[in-house]
């Protein structure tokens, strides 16, 4: 059979039908009532009706990526995981708003497209929307020869959520008083691999089948834990418990995150001996020779996510959370800001692992 034009280009358009027919189970495992339609078609399609039950519905919505972890899934081979990493940047920068994730489209570009490669990475992402109660209604896979090698790619996305106006989380509700609860990431998440990469594994300093000191497991497999995906973890927190404000710890570490939700003249003071951070942040820490304000202003170091509570929420927030399996604890408290104090104060130091 005679090659189109376009396959000869690089691009082979029955290589992409045949990944749409692959990835058509996972998606829909990440359904809602209120999808409409299936893959394939122009738009993803969402009934707004469902808003009505809203008494003030405010839209929230995000967009993120992977980053230069894809990089590390490439080159272990590895494509089911890269997902949830998309799926946590994205929907739990909703829900730190109060707002329930409700659809995500998603966009992925690739040097070819390999079918089953497609497949597993929309597997990953399918299951982690899954996990969050959120709609996967849509995406894009794009082939790019010429622009990127055949085994490269990209991964981004976008969501939407709703809330109530009147309930929206921020730092107008924080107070003097208020008690910080931290949620324990699952690792690195998807944050500080260039910088992670360049620590570990430039100049052949470690290798990815190698299992350093201290770990249980490989670097690569380390590496490629997935992120935890906090969505429906917080959705039921917020119905049980008051929360003031919350921060989703990403790039920038964690004082940077949530500094993002102190109002002026308050200042959260966070201690250190209240966790230990895995030994992968350990490992990173002593191979790239980094100070303490160089690792912290970049990686989480075992927070995922904090939530501001009054005091007299906290121990119920902590039940909430147990009882879903989340480790989460103390960790700082809100106090009266010293003039020129920063808004996010980490002090003492870790206790030893």
């Amino acid at each position: 059979m005679k090659q189109s034009a376009y396959a000869r280009a690089g691009v082979d358009i029955h290589a992409g039908d045949d990944a749409v027919e692959l990835m058509k189970a996972h998606v829909a495992r990440a359904s809602r009532p209120e999808v409409l339609g299936g893959i394939g078609g122009f738009a993803g399609l969402f009934d707004a009706s469902a808003l009505a039950r809203y008494r003030h519905p405010v839209l929230a919505t995000s967009t993120d990526g992977v980053g230069t972890k894809v990089a590390l899934a490439r080159d272990l081979g590895v494509y089911d995981t890269v997902g949830w990493d998309l799926v946590g940047m994205l929907v739990d920068d909703l829900v730190v708003c109060g707002a329930e994730p409700l659809f995500l489209t998603d966009y992925i570009a690739c040097g070819k497209v390999v079918p089953e490669r497609i497949a597993s990475i929309v597997k990953g992402i399918a299951d982690a929307c899954a996990a969050a109660r959120c709609a996967l209604i849509g995406g894009e896979t794009a082939e790019h020869p010429g622009l990127m090698g055949p085994d490269d790619f990209d991964m981004a996305g976008a969501t939407t959520g709703v809330a109530e106006a009147d309930e929206l989380l921020g730092s107008d509700r924080v107070c003097e008083g208020d008690v910080a609860i931290a949620m324990a990431s699952s690792g690195l998440h998807s944050n500080g691999y260039s910088l992670v990469r360049q620590v570990l594994l430039s100049d052949g300093k470690l290798s990815l089948d190698a299992t350093p000191e201290g770990l249980a497991r490989s670097l690569g497999e380390e590496l490629l834990e997935p992120t935890h995906v906090y969505a429906a973890e917080i959705m039921t927190l917020l119905r049980q418990v008051t929360v003031h404000a919350m921060s989703h710890i990403t790039g920038g570490g964690l004082a940077n995150n949530l500094a993002r939700v102190v109002p002026q003249g308050l200042q959260v003071r966070i201690e250190r001996a209240s966790w230990s951070p895995k030994p992968i942040f350990e490992l990173v820490q002593a191979v790239g020779r980094l100070d303490q304000a160089d690792i912290e202003e970049t990686l989480n170091m075992g927070v995922g996510m904090i939530a501001l509570v009054g005091p007299e929420q906290a121990d119920a927030a902590l039940r909430v959370l147990g009882a879903m399996g989340l480790d989460s604890w103390v960790c700082g408290h809100v106090d009266a800001a010293a003039p020129g104090a920063p808004a996010v104060e980490l002090v003492g130091a870790h206790p030893a692992g």
